[in-house]
């Protein structure tokens, strides 16, 4: 039997009203399309497609599942005929700390960039959920999403970060719910071939730990401690270049190389991505500070595996971020 149309008050429309969704919308498009700024907008346009067609909504779902089936089609319009955005991992092989050359700037268009968790994490009072989420916009999670194809990306955040039936994805994209549980399962296998990592949990009492030990080496420059804060196997990427280092020793031989001028540095903490992060800002060497990079942290077994150090100082406007510590 078809679902029974409910009525819906012509204010759940006014914008003040949609303004309340953006912030889980605004998650939904940073998944599916990997960049904050595009997250923007596609739901302002969103919010603009909305508007306009409201008269034609027939309260067959709430207005929360509406928007998201607008939004969807947004982020389906957004990525059609585009490359897939990556972090540099996914592009190059990795370099050592004895290279010359760390390649040319590649446009923003064609990394996957961090994302504060202000403008996509909801306020939840279950833990469980609250953990789920920050899950859900780690960058290891996020580029390996950019990997599926956009309708099974669409799916996978449907099913499995929304929660919506198999039924109701299958109505949104035109299709059958066999279809969506064999895009679901594909997805499933595609991100299962990546390493996602652990998230650092802010209110895990080791993460503390090992983040104030983090910045107190590289404040100092002890890139000897620092170093023993990594895996053996840890990674250093650096975007908008697509240089990456593998290896604690080799990344506190760049430290100490190529790297050395980030000697004198001081560390503000932001919240990205559902984990630890930092505003890395550069010795001027006159007593100044400059802004540098956005560092997103991640962790395996008590010791950080990968630092993502963002070196676009346009990002730090994005996080609130003053211009100097």
């Amino acid at each position: 039997m078809p679902e029974r149309p409910v009525a819906v008050a012509e204010s759940e429309f006014e914008p003040e009203q949609l303004e309340l969704h953006r912030r889980e919308l605004t998650g939904y498009c940073y998944r599916m399309l990997g960049s904050a700024f595009e997250a923007e907008d596609a739901v302002q346009e969103t919010m603009i497609r909305a508007w306009r067609k409201h008269d034609g909504f027939e309260g067959r779902s709430s207005v929360r599942t509406w928007l998201h089936r607008v939004a969807t089609n947004v982020c389906l319009d957004m990525l059609r005929g585009r490359k897939r955005r990556a972090l540099p991992m996914g592009l190059v092989p990795s370099s050592t700390a004895d290279i010359t050359d760390i390649g040319p700037v590649l446009g923003e268009g064609t990394w996957v960039l961090p994302v504060p968790d202000g403008r996509v994490l909801a306020d939840h009072a279950d833990p469980a959920q609250v953990t789920a989420e920050r899950e859900s916009v780690r960058l290891a999670f996020v580029a390996a999403l950019q990997h599926l194809p956009a309708r099974q990306r669409a799916v996978l955040l449907l099913r499995e970060v929304l929660g919506w039936s198999a039924a109701e994805v299958a109505e949104l994209l035109g299709s059958t719910s066999a279809s969506v549980n064999s895009a679901l399962q594909r997805a499933r296998a595609t991100l299962a071939t990546h390493d996602l990592g652990t998230a650092l949990q802010p209110d895990d009492a080791r993460a503390h730990r090992l983040l104030d030990d983090f910045v107190d080496a590289f404040e100092r420059y002890d890139v000897e401690r620092l170093t023993t804060l990594l895996h053996d196997d840890a990674v250093q990427s650096m975007p908008p270049y697509p240089l990456w280092i593998r290896g604690a020793d080799e990344i506190g031989r760049w430290m100490l190389g190529p790297g050395a001028e980030c000697r004198g540095s001081r560390l503000l903490p932001v919240a990205a991505n559902g984990t630890a992060a930092f505003g890395q800002y550069r010795s001027d060497g006159h007593g100044g500070y400059t802004k540098f990079a956005i560092q997103i942290l991640t962790v395996r077994d008590g010791r950080i595996g990968q630092i993502h150090s963002y070196l676009q100082p346009e990002l730090f406007e994005q996080f609130g971020l003053p211009p100097a510590p």
